[in-house]
């Protein structure tokens, strides 16, 4: 007992527990009186895309509030593969509830009160149509990247894992239903996400793997896209963070109506410097090159047609 009562004491759970007990508070003055919200805004795109970078320099914004965290956790217990059989972490329209939009809605309002929420989590890139139905005037911030450099960062993802923990799926998800030996048996988890499908990918190769993980994502986003007002949809590409930053950010606090300050554009101008990549180095064009070329060219022919759909030339 007085073990226990020492540890009450302890700054660090006393902190834990008035946090708490403040969202315990907010959750009931949100069940009471239903405040309203403005519309969030979404930020996806396919792992390793160049998300980071987007979401911190979005994030600047004092008119946005964010988490600061990817919560795919959240999204997956409303709709994902310990409720759908494991089909996928893929989401549709007609998977989307009133009892959905009202879970977000505590959720968010929980932990960071009535602004305007910023949320980027990965598997979301698979989940446009689902989250356009629970919320209809939300906009997507949606981040292209070449998928030479974009599948050959995701096997590095596989491999090296991130500087702050792991990409690998059964941490969230629990133990997966069926073998999983992926590239000869080195990887027995997923990493990222899992799109639908996935279990044909079980026992491939790595660069496979990612191939299919990088059209899947690019493809469900697109797709649900073209059913979208395009006053919600806000399309950019990777390369741009370095070719033409500024402009790139200013066009997209506009569309989303946000001030684009001094500091931001500042911001803006140094992308390239910023070490945000939680892999394997800052951000640059054609990495591909230098670190994974042969299995990169292995998998040209079978990402073309998407190279072609985004405005790449795997020749180039």
């Amino acid at each position: 007992m007085l073990s226990k009562l020492h540890k009450l004491r302890d700054p660090e759970i006393v902190t834990k527990n008035l946090i708490e007990l403040g969202r315990q508070a907010r959750g009931a003055w949100w069940d009471a009186t239903r405040p309203t919200s403005p519309a969030p805004v979404f930020l996806i795109g396919c792992s390793r895309s160049g998300t980071t970078v987007t979401f911190e320099t979005l994030g600047a914004s004092k008119q946005l509030v964010n988490l600061g965290f990817e919560i795919p956790q959240f999204w997956n217990e409303l709709y994902g593969p310990l409720n759908n059989g494991w089909h996928s972490e893929a989401a549709a329209a007609e998977h989307a509830s009133p009892e959905h939009r009202d879970a977000a809605l505590r959720f968010f309002y929980q932990r960071l009160g009535s602004g305007r929420v910023l949320d980027k989590t990965c598997i979301n890139v698979m989940r446009v149509g689902y989250l356009h139905a629970l919320f209809p005037d939300a906009k997507f911030v949606f981040i292209q990247r070449d998928g030479r450099d974009n599948i050959s960062s995701m096997i590095d993802g596989w491999r090296l894992g991130r500087t702050d923990g792991d990409f690998h799926l059964s941490q969230f998800l629990g133990e997966f239903p069926e073998p999983v030996a992926i590239n000869g048996g080195e990887y027995d988890d997923w990493a990222f996400f899992l799109a639908p499908g996935w279990q044909a990918y079980n026992h491939s190769p790595v660069e496979e793997v990612c191939a299919f993980q990088w059209i899947s994502a690019n493809q469900l986003a697109l797709d649900a896209a073209s059913q979208l007002p395009t006053e919600l949809w806000i399309q950019l590409r990777y390369e741009d963070l370095f070719e033409r930053p500024v402009d790139m950010f200013r066009d997209v606090y506009a569309r989303l109506d946000l001030d684009f300050t001094a500091d931001i554009e500042q911001r803006c101008r140094t992308l390239d410097q910023r070490p945000t990549s939680i892999v394997k180095g800052k951000p640059s064009k054609a990495k591909w090159k230098s670190q994974n070329p042969e299995l990169i060219e292995r998998i040209l022919d079978r990402i073309a047609p998407m190279q072609a759909r985004l405005g790449y030339d795997n020749a180039s």
